[in-house]
Parts: structure tokens; sequence; C-alpha cells
């Protein structure tokens, strides 16, 4: 039975992820930030120093820890959106490439903030960094994961974008206004929007497990990414709402300030070149079917 140790279970991806893994055999073990209450969580804390030998005999760890990005950013809380990626990273790299018995494989997160907003240009794992705060923290977050490459750790840089569950996330803090009948489009509309519906999020995961020739900066994404006006029609068109409530951009700027600029009105056209070039299947390649499950 394969062993896996993964931080950040208890968040939308995780929570979800770990069950799967679960029931395809892997032992999971969770990393938790908090008193252990099961016996296969470890106590951790992912902005100190890591015992080498807490993270060895594992094959495969999988890091998706982060403060979220969500709310108005403030000096500090960019700071912490930085800290919580990029130290405890750099943390849990070092002890991977220290282990008696490294894993073969690390899967960290990361995002398609990376590319920043590009308009309609496509981009693919091969595109360069875009300009900004997240395209910053992006980078340094798949920097700090250096250590357990250069140890010969296979060493895989998940760059997710909008994970689409009926559990939490975006989608889920979408459905209320649209189901009021008070959804629409944020700015012009016209940005990209590169999404995934989780299961396929977390095919994807096992598919990156059992395929040691993906290695690097993979898209976490479908191969449909729409725009803000595409996918506001879409999602009133599957709850039978009209979408006619625009959000004006400063309106989004008033309200979120610097997060607006960054995430809701960035644009960016992402394609999955390294998923669909080493042969996994999306069951929901398609906007409006993934919708249709989900809600």
């Amino acid at each position: 039975m394969p062993r896996i140790l993964i931080s950040g279970a208890s968040g939308l991806i995780g929570s979800a992820l770990v069950p799967s893994l679960e029931s395809h055999g892997y032992e999971v073990t969770l990393l938790v930030r908090r008193q252990p209450t099961k016996s296969n969580e470890i106590p951790w804390d992912p902005m100190r120093s890591i015992p080498p030998d807490l993270v060895s005999s594992y094959d495969a760890v999988i890091h998706l820890s982060g403060e979220s990005i969500t709310g108005r950013w403030t000096a500090a809380r960019k700071a912490r959106i930085r800290d919580s990626r990029v130290i405890s990273t750099r943390n849990l790299s070092e002890a991977l490439a220290k282990a008696t018995t490294p894993p073969k494989t690390f899967l960290c997160a990361s995002a398609t903030g990376y590319y920043g907003s590009r308009g309609d240009e496509v981009l693919t794992e091969d595109s360069t960094l875009g300009t900004g705060f997240l395209p910053e923290v992006c980078q340094e977050w798949e920097s700090a994961t250096e250590p357990a490459a250069s140890a010969g750790i296979r060493t895989v840089n998940l760059r997710t974008g909008l994970v689409l569950s009926k559990n939490g996330g975006p989608l889920k803090e979408m459905l209320l206004p649209f189901r009021l009948g008070l959804g629409g489009k944020i700015g012009s509309g016209r940005q990209w929007w590169s999404w995934i519906h989780i299961e396929d999020f977390v095919a994807a995961v096992l598919h990156i497990l059992q395929n040691e020739s993906v290695k690097g900066p993979v898209n976490m994404i479908s191969p449909n990414p729409v725009t803000n006006a595409e996918f506001t029609k879409t999602l009133a068109k599957a709850l039978s709402r009209p979408a006619i409530f625009a959000v004006p951009a400063f309106a989004a700027r008033l309200a979120l300030g610097e997060l607006a600029d960054e995430a809701l009105l960035a644009s960016a056209r992402v394609e999955p070149k390294a998923l669909l070039d080493s042969g996994f299947g999306f069951r929901f390649p398609q906007l409006g079917s993934a919708l249709e499950n989900l809600l």
C-alpha cells in the first residue's frame, strides 16, 4: 500500500482528495497544525524547520496548505499569503531532501496566478512569468521546491485555476446572488477565467502520481477556459436565472482593492498542455456540463 503524506487536507481540494486517495488504495497521513485527534495525523508548524525523520519513508508528499487570498489585501495580509506558501514549502522541501528515505514524488500547490493578466494570449506551462503580486508569490513558491528537486525527488508544481465545487470555493460564493437573480459579469466580462471541476482536479492528481514522466509545472485546469461573461451566462443558465446585474470594474476595485485587479478582473487563458500531453482525459471538459453536474 503506497504511503502518502499530505498538508492542507482540510481545505477545499484536500477534503476531496484524501477520500479519493484512500479509495484507490493509498495509506494517507495528514500534517495538521493542531493537536492530533486521529492515528493518521502528525503535528507540524509550517513556519519552522521540519525534522527530516518526520517526512521520511513516504512514497509521495502532497503540499496544499496556504493562507486564503480572498479578502482585501493589506500589507500584513500579503505577507501572510506569501509566507504561508513560500516558507512552508521551503521548510518541507528541505526536510524531504534530507530525509533518510525521501519520497519518490513531491506535489506542491501553485497557481495560474503565475502568468498574471495576459489578455487573450494562450498560456501553457512554457509561458513566461507575469507581473504583479500573485506572479511574484507563485515564482517564489515554486522556487521553494528546488531543494527537493535537486535531491532527485520528482517535483510537480500544481498551477491551480478556479476550482469548481459545491462544497466551497468561489462557486459557492457566487451561488446566492445568482440564485436571487442578481448575478452578472464583472467588469468588461472579456477577461478569461481558467477553471476545473473538483473531480477532474482529484483525478489529475491521481494521474500525476501514477505517471512518473510528469514533472515540473502542470496547469491544473480544464482544456476550455471561458470569458467571465460566458462563465456568468452559463452559471445563470444552469440555475435558470438571468445574469443582468453586471459589477463595474470600479465597484470591484472599491470592494476588494488590489485583489480585484489580480483575480476577478485578470485575464488568464490557460491550457493544460502537460496533462493532455501525458494522456489525461477530462470528465468535465466543458463548463456547462461541469456546472450541471455540480448544481
